[in-house]
């Protein structure tokens, strides 16, 4: 069975609500390949170890988190380097390419920062940016917490413990968010979790003493990509393979 790609990329445009996103990258097709698609592979980002994966498996579209970024290619009228090499066997093999970047964040179904806060046990959640503030059922100590995040995403932390012993309020937003630590704290979260952490922001996260959980950006950003593919399964009824190519940052 297969599906014409023009209706898996309109239906989801339109479930992640793209035209609502003002993003540094382009959110939907990227790439142009096959019409007919029978099987998609997912991935958090574009890279030739993914491209290889959806070769071997003979898929007619890729889809990731983190997908062609306008702002480093020096010019859209130059392709070169690494750009040239993944997009040639693109196009070679005659794939397509999606991507969403904020909208796959942002989601409140199925998106990395909702699917974040379901994953730790987080009630009452509210819109934070791209992201979540919620509460736990009760609070817990931060070094618990930490070992919770840390099990069930498979990760080993950067934790800076400089607020309370005990968090219940929890703010989450995947990926490279550490620089929204202030709102975090305004919107009085115990702790904030994200998937980076900047230096110039550490001493500031200390001195207003808040407490800080860098739980990695791809360990953060895998959720949506990997809910995206079943979405795709469930109503096109075709194969969607999520590809897990680790990386601790």
């Amino acid at each position: 069975m297969s599906v014409k790609r023009d209706e898996i990329i309109e239906y989801l445009n339109e479930y992640l609500k793209v035209k609502d996103f003002q993003d540094y990258c382009h959110n939907g097709l990227q790439i142009e390949g096959k019409e007919d698609v029978s099987k998609v592979i997912t991935g958090v980002t574009m890279s030739m170890a993914l491209i290889g994966e959806a070769i071997k498996e003979k898929a007619e579209m890729i889809i990731v988190h983190h997908g062609i970024f306008l702002r480093d290619i020096p010019s859209p009228l130059q392709l070169g380097g690494l750009y040239k090499a993944r997009i040639k066997e693109i196009l070679h093999n005659d794939i397509n390419f999606a991507g969403y970047h904020l909208p796959l964040d942002a989601h409140p179904v199925i998106g990395n920062n909702i699917s974040l806060c379901k994953l730790f046990g987080m009630k009452k959640c509210r819109p934070f940016d791209v992201g979540f503030v919620g509460e736990l059922d009760e609070a817990v100590d931060l070094a618990e917490f930490v070992k919770i995040v840390n099990d069930r995403l498979q990760t080993g932390s950067l934790v800076l413990p400089y607020g309370k012993n005990r968090v219940k309020k929890i703010a989450v937003i995947s990926g490279g968010s550490s620089v929204d630590f202030k709102q975090a704290f305004d919107r009085g979260a115990d702790v904030f979790i994200g998937g980076d952490i900047r230096e110039e922001v550490v001493r500031k996260i200390e001195e207003i003493r808040f407490n800080f959980i860098n739980a990695g950006h791809y360990n953060t950003e895998k959720l949506g990509i990997q809910n995206l593919g079943k979405l795709i399964e469930k109503r096109f009824k075709i194969k969607a393979e999520f590809i897990d190519i680790p990386c601790d940052v």
